[in-house]
């Protein structure tokens, strides 16, 4: 039955209106004649309504045919004839059906208030119509009340069909919105993943570079001279080089969705990562520390990769120096510090070393944990401070 249905041609509006028309009038007119049959004192159809009174009944149905492009003319023009008729004195009967019709319209595809307002201030008058040409008696009292009741009823029904219509029209645009904005926040997501991983990428490969940079100048210059200390840089190669590939392959486990778990960079390796600095030339002095799990991952992870940045922009740009760390856990938050003091500028040979993305890449890890980031020349050397809230942790920041 289901399949026979979904194969019917769904009827147009204006062939709706055509057949509505056309059925109401026909019951209008009809039903009328019909009920003067069965009262044989009123003298049959020709007599009781005549031209008028049929006129009238077709005219109440065939305006039906712009219900939905005029609902309000319509429904005056329906309720002007309803007093002509009964104002004239014609029969009762199913005359007021097209009135009915045009009330419904009026309210289903009204725009609420002022559509219950224009009817009923429309009902109102007609009322007094009728009651003032009302028949005495029993049956004359039943189609009165019978007419009232039925015009009250077709209005309730035609705001109930507005309203569920506009219930599902708000729950379909809320679908919509929603659908919108799921994938607003999947695209988020994802650009908020790349751009981690992008700055995961930088911070390890920068740093690795960094050091292997220095590292392999130092063995150029010492292989001749001194072997032993050519050893030892070729060793700082070599594990700066091993951990730069452990990190990399942890972002790639992320990608290809097969992460170990394995806990990422923190300032619990601040030691090796200040080792590394010093075999690379840096006089590095800590102040402060950080107990193991009283800050959030998302910021412990913040600071170490802040800190290395750090200490990879001094070895680029500034050569061998001497740097101080500081790390402060106060006000709820973790306040971070790097600074040199301008090193052997002129030492470095070779090409400039161009500006990357590393001070970007800190303030971006503030600013997603929802801290401040300062950075700027502090006497003859640099000086990057950076505060960590401990209470406002963003996925983003991961």
């Amino acid at each position: 039955m289901e399949r026979l249905v979904r194969r019917l041609p769904t009827l147009s509006a204006r062939t709706q209106d055509v057949l509505i028309a056309g059925f109401v009038t026909l019951l209008q007119v009809q039903g009328t004649h019909s009920a003067i049959e069965r009262e044989p004192e009123l003298g049959g159809p020709a007599e009781a309504l005549g031209i008028p009174g049929n006129a009238l009944l077709m005219l109440s149905g065939m305006v039906l045919l712009v219900r939905r492009r005029w609902p309000i003319p319509v429904f005056i023009v329906t309720g002007l004839v309803s007093v002509a008729y009964f104002g004239s004195g014609f029969p009762d009967g199913p005359g007021w059906l097209s009135l009915f019709v045009a009330i419904y319209t009026v309210t289903a595809h009204g725009d609420g208030r002022r559509s219950l307002v224009v009817v009923a201030n429309g009902l109102t008058v007609l009322a007094v119509v009728w009651i003032a040409t009302a028949d005495d008696g029993p049956q004359g009292v039943g189609w009165l009340a019978f007419r009232i009741g039925a015009t009250i009823m077709a209005a309730a029904l035609g705001e109930s069909v507005r309203s569920r219509r506009v219930i599902a029209a708000d729950a379909v645009q809320r679908a919509e919105v929603a659908e919108r904005t799921r994938d607003e926040e999947a695209r988020r997501r994802v650009d908020a993943e790349r751009l981690r991983i992008a700055r995961e990428v930088h911070d390890t490969v920068a740093h690795a570079i960094a050091i292997i940079n220095v590292q392999a100048g130092v063995t150029a210059h010492v292989l001749d001279k001194r072997p032993e200390r050519a050893r030892e840089t070729l060793l700082t190669i070599e594990q700066t080089s091993a951990r730069a590939l452990r990190e990399m392959r942890s972002v790639l486990g992320v990608l290809r969705g097969d992460d170990d778990g394995s806990p990422g960079p923190s300032l619990g390796a601040l030691d090796e990562l200040v080792a590394v600095g010093r075999r690379a030339g840096l006089d590095v002095t800590v102040t402060g520390s950080v107990p193991a799990g009283v800050v959030p991952d998302d910021v412990d992870r913040a600071a170490y990769r802040i800190v290395q940045e750090g200490i990879t922009n001094i070895i680029r740009h500034a050569g061998p120096a001497r740097v101080t760390i500081g790390l402060e856990l106060a006000g709820g938050e973790l306040r971070v510090s790097i600074a040199d003091d301008g090193g052997e500028l002129s030492a470095p040979a070779g090409p400039p070393v161009e500006p990357g993305r590393g001070l970007a890449g800190m303030r971006e890890r503030c600013e997603l944990l929802g801290g401040t980031f300062e950075a700027g020349p502090d006497g003859d050397g640099f000086r990057v401070s950076a505060r960590l809230p401990l209470n406002r942790v963003e996925a983003a920041a991961r």
